[in-house]
């Protein structure tokens, strides 16, 4: 059984900030070529630039609206270009929005549907009928997989707080796509699964705890493992269901929260 994601083509949407970056420079720093991908073309060249432009680099990026069709085949097309093929796509593209659900005039839901849902639906079908477009130029006769698809969710797709409807609502239904779509694709030997987080100690989330008293301590005496977890242990958890230890694992969303969401939610801190 190996964990090793070494010389895996991989598109990693959401990359120019929080999980996203962290996972694409995890996939680089451990021997994968990287598509880094997101709409703020600013920071993904803050970012990216001059790696991408070194000699021998496994990191290249593309900026563009995501949740537009021909810009989602752009990016496939890119990272074709620069590796030749594609075996991973996380996608990592997600907006928080806050809500109010008695206001009938508010958008946030259907945004973040948009956002947190198509735009990862769309790329799944997008790479899955290439990852078969891929086997069937290989001649593959083998019983290997063909790819995998890791999406992005949240402990708030099973907890409720008012304020957050929006992106509990956009996350549950991205939970079930993600069964749904292992389903549907498993005979092509394409996997689909899900790391669902509490909080990560992301740039965001660091500058919020700083900003707000009492916010960081609110959070650890929400979870039980007593702390906020690191990108890095995100990463690493979705380096396995990329590698080939994973390799009959499809259709889970994998709670990764620190036991937060075993605990009663009346009175946990929103995110």
């Amino acid at each position: 059984m190996s964990f090793s994601i070494k010389g895996k083509s991989c598109i990693v949407t959401g990359a120019s900030h929080g999980l996203g970056l962290a996972i694409a420079r995890h996939f680089a720093a451990h021997g994968a070529n990287v598509m880094a991908a997101d709409n703020n073309d600013k920071r993904l060249a803050e970012e990216f630039a001059s790696e991408a432009e070194a000699e021998g680099s496994r990191l290249r990026y593309f900026a563009g609206d995501l949740r537009q069709r021909l810009c989602q085949a752009n990016l496939l097309s890119a990272a074709i270009d620069a590796f030749d093929r594609v075996d991973v796509l996380v996608n990592a593209y997600r907006v928080v929005l806050p809500s109010d659900p008695g206001d009938p005039d508010e958008d946030a839901v259907e945004e973040l549907i948009q956002q947190n849902l198509m735009t990862s639906l769309r790329m799944t079908q997008l790479v899955a009928k290439r990852f078969a477009k891929q086997a069937e130029a290989e001649a593959e006769e083998t019983d290997g997989e063909r790819g995998c698809v890791i999406n992005l969710s949240s402990i708030a797709a099973r907890r409720t707080h008012p304020r957050l409807l929006a992106y509990s609502v956009s996350t549950a239904a991205l939970d079930q796509m993600t069964r749904s779509m292992a389903v549907a694709l498993a005979p092509e030997r394409i996997r689909v699964n899900a790391v669902s987080f509490g909080s990560v100690l992301t740039t965001s989330l660091n500058k919020a705890v700083n900003e707000h008293e009492g916010y960081r301590e609110d959070i650890v005496e929400h979870t039980p493992m007593g702390r906020i977890a690191q990108p890095s242990e995100v990463a690493e958890v979705v380096q396995f269901l990329a590698s080939q230890g994973a390799g009959f694992l499809t259709g889970q969303v994998v709670t990764m929260d620190g036991g937060r969401s075993l605990l009663d939610p009346v009175g946990a801190p929103a995110h």
